[in-house]
Order: C-alpha cells, then structure tokens, then sequence
C-alpha cells in the first residue's frame, strides 16, 4: 500500500512523540515545530488540487540568485543545528577514538527522518523538483557538529538522491520505498574514488563488460565511505558507453572488503573494496534517460563541500571562543591583531566557500549548467578548508595539539575534502 507524504510526516511525528531522546538534547519542540509546518503546507497543497480548479506551482525568479530560506528550510536548519550542537558533538571523541558510529546515533538518525528528503512523494517521501539547496543546508547544519558523523549520517540520503536522480522510473519504484520505511532501507555505500596513483573519476579504472543478461564487475575502490557496513553498494564503472552507476548487493560473490584506516574519517568505517568477475544483472544498472556522470560527480562534490562549510564554522566559532577566554600578558588573546586578522580572515573563506556552494546548487536547481560553479567550490573548499583547519589548530597554540579540544579531529577530518570523490550525493 503506498503512503502519502502527509501520512509518513505524522508516522515521523509519532514516532519521535514515543522516543525520548529529543527531550533530553531540547529537541522536540524544534522538530515537532518543522514537522507540523511540513504536514499542513502539504495538507494545504493536497486540499487545492482537490478541487476544481488547479493551483499553479509557484517558484522564485530565475533571474535572481536569492540568498533567503524558505520557512520550511529556516525550521529545518535550526532544527539540525541544534541536533548537530547538542547530540553529534558529545558523541564526536569517543566515536573518533573507536572509529565506528554508536547505534544509538543511527537510531535517532533514521528517527529524523532524514532519508525521507531524497525520496519523491510518489513513494512516500518528501522531496520535491528542487532539492538541492535543501541538501546542502542539511549537510551544512549536520557538519557543524562533526564532519565524520555528519557524512555517515548522510549516506542514506545521499542513496536515495541517486537512486532518485539517475534511476529509471520503474527502479525508483522498486528501490526507493524502502528509504521511506518505519525500518529504514539497508545500509549502503557510494563506492567512487580509486586507489591509484592521481586516480580521476572521470576516467574509471573499474570496469563494467557485458556478458549476455549481466555485466561483470572487475576494479577496486578505496575510502569507500561506511564501506564495512554497507548491505548494498552504488558503483561507479567504465562501460563500453561510458561510466555508470550499478546497484550491487555486498555479499555477491567476487566481492572482497577491508578496513582501510585514514588521517581523518575515523568513525566513517572506511573501506578498500576488490570487485573480481562480479556478476551484477543488467536491470541493476541504474538507467535513468538522462544520466549525467559528470554531473553526479558535481553534486558528491557539492556534498563534501557543504560538509566542509559546516564544519569549518564550528571551528571558527570555537576558536572566537576560545581566544576571547584565552588570556595572555593581561588581556584576552583576541586583543592581539595578529590573531584577530587571522580570526577575520578565516570568516572571509567560509563565507565566500559557502557562497560558492549554494551558488552552485541554485543553479542546478533552476536546470542551468553548474558543472563550473561545482568545480570552483570544490578547489575553493579543498584549499580553504585545510586552511582553517591548520588556522584553528594554530590559533590555540598547543591546545590545539590535544584531544582534549576539537580542532585537531577537524584539521584532520578536513583534509578528506581534497582527496574525497563519491561517498555522498546531494
């Protein structure tokens, strides 16, 4: 039987009535806030094309690049915020120190609801024509809490963005229901980036090779987000007619996996994945008509962007805090204009990394070409993000050489933003 968004919003609603959680973290009453404005525009909406006469679909100009959020997108951010600040921050160190995600986490995770933004209506889910934007604030918000957690979080979103923009309508069909479900779909993993040496998604070194009724699936991919946990892979290969995106179940014979420990991402289950004669059917070769490699490649890039923006303000607005604090030779260290033009500097980057990532997402929105404004934010928030990471460490001197504060897991969790392709998909 399928269900509309309205009642998968109220399903959402009543499960987070019976969690607890959300009381401890302050966190319903935000949440519940968004949900209810969600069901009753939708409501609203539903009720017009109920009646005689249609409702027309209204947008903004396409002419003008709007900086302002909807109601919905204000709600939903500072919702996220307040989850990023009071529930993924706390659990960072100890995630990082054990390099996995606590299950608890998952579990309030999927209890947001999170997945349902890459879903359609039609199955259930709540994401309309225009959902970048939408995304990239999700990721942005999320990111403010911890790179790491962040990413993992996203990845059934990011799935179901694939699944959702590059499948054909009766794999949508199949596939995407689930993402909607009270249980949630398997877990997956997006499975891009190459271990070689100056590895280009753009020029795969995995193979696809049709034989009959299937295509055999031969390569290796490294820093395979979640890759450990993943009961389903998306996998980027080289056809005889260019790449594509392929469905494969992880357990497939021919399919070998193993950790593979980084700088940064500890928590993120990283993996190298080996693929040898992998029989995948030809039906699971995700074959939407307009499938667009290099703009799939644009909006992964997109998504670590708007992650690194995340992030990269929490770590300014923790060093303006500490170096207020921080006193030195009687006054606050802050007093000092060497610190306070580096603090300066570091909001100048963010903000021009943040604006180049929603400049590129406006545009994709709007169906205009945004594979240079993709590319620009992506080298903009490579060097930037580095840049504040070292900037944060530096500006608390040798605090910022020890656990005991965040900025030395941020400098090396976004450092991942240079070498990152694939993992995740606005």
């Amino acid at each position: 039987m399928r269900t509309d968004v309205q009642g998968h919003a109220l399903a959402v609603l009543s499960k987070v009535a019976q969690a607890d959680w959300p009381d401890r973290f302050k966190l319903r009453h935000p949440f519940e806030k968004l949900l209810y404005t969600g069901s009753r525009s939708s409501f609203r909406y539903a009720a017009a094309r109920g009646g005689k006469s249609k409702v027309p679909r209204v947008v903004s100009s396409d002419s003008l690049f709007d900086l302002s959020l909807s109601d919905e997108q204000q709600m939903l951010v500072e919702m996220l915020d307040s989850f990023a600040s009071e529930v993924l921050r706390p659990a960072a160190h100890d995630a990082d120190a054990q390099a996995a995600v606590p299950a608890e986490l998952l579990i309030q995770a999927r209890e947001l609801g999170l997945a349902f933004y890459g879903v359609p209506e039609a199955h259930g889910g709540m994401a309309g024509e225009r959902t970048l934007v939408t995304n990239a604030l999700i990721a942005e918000a999320l990111g403010k809490g911890d790179l790491t957690l962040a990413a993992s979080l996203l990845v059934p979103l990011s799935a179901a963005n694939c699944i959702r923009r590059w499948a054909s309508p009766e794999q949508q069909a199949q596939w995407l229901p689930a993402f909607a479900s009270e249980q949630g779909a398997e877990p997956y993993a997006l499975a891009v980036n190459e271990p070689a040496v100056l590895a280009d998604p753009q020029r795969l070194q995995t193979t696809a090779r049709k034989r009959g009724g299937h295509y055999l699936l031969n390569g290796e991919k490294s820093l395979v987000l979640q890759g450990l946990n993943a009961s389903r892979l998306l996998v980027a290969a080289q056809c005889s007619d260019g790449p594509a995106l392929f469905w494969v179940d992880a357990a497939s014979k021919g399919i070998s996996r193993q950790a593979e420990p980084a700088m940064g991402l500890k928590a993120g289950a990283l993996a190298r994945v080996r693929f040898k004669s992998v029989k995948v059917p030809a039906e699971q070769r995700l074959a939407g008509a307009d499938f667009d490699y290099s703009a799939f490649l644009a909006c992964s890039s997109l998504a670590w962007c708007a992650l690194a923006v995340g992030t990269s303000q929490a770590a300014l607005d923790y060093v303006i805090g500490y170096c207020n604090e921080r006193v030195a030779f009687g006054e606050p260290i802050s007093h000092r204009q060497g610190v306070a033009f580096m603090v300066a500097d570091l909001a100048i980057e963010i903000d021009a990394m943040r604006l180049m990532v929603w400049r590129a997402c406006a545009r994709a929105e709007r169906g205009e070409s945004f594979l240079r404004e993709a590319y620009l934010a992506r080298v903009l928030c490579a060097e930037k993000a580095m840049k504040v990471g070292t900037d944060a460490v530096q500006l608390l001197g040798g605090h910022g050489f020890t656990k005991e504060h965040p900025v030395e897991r941020w400098y090396r969790d976004l450092r991942a933003i240079a070498i990152q392709a694939g993992g995740l998909h606005l």
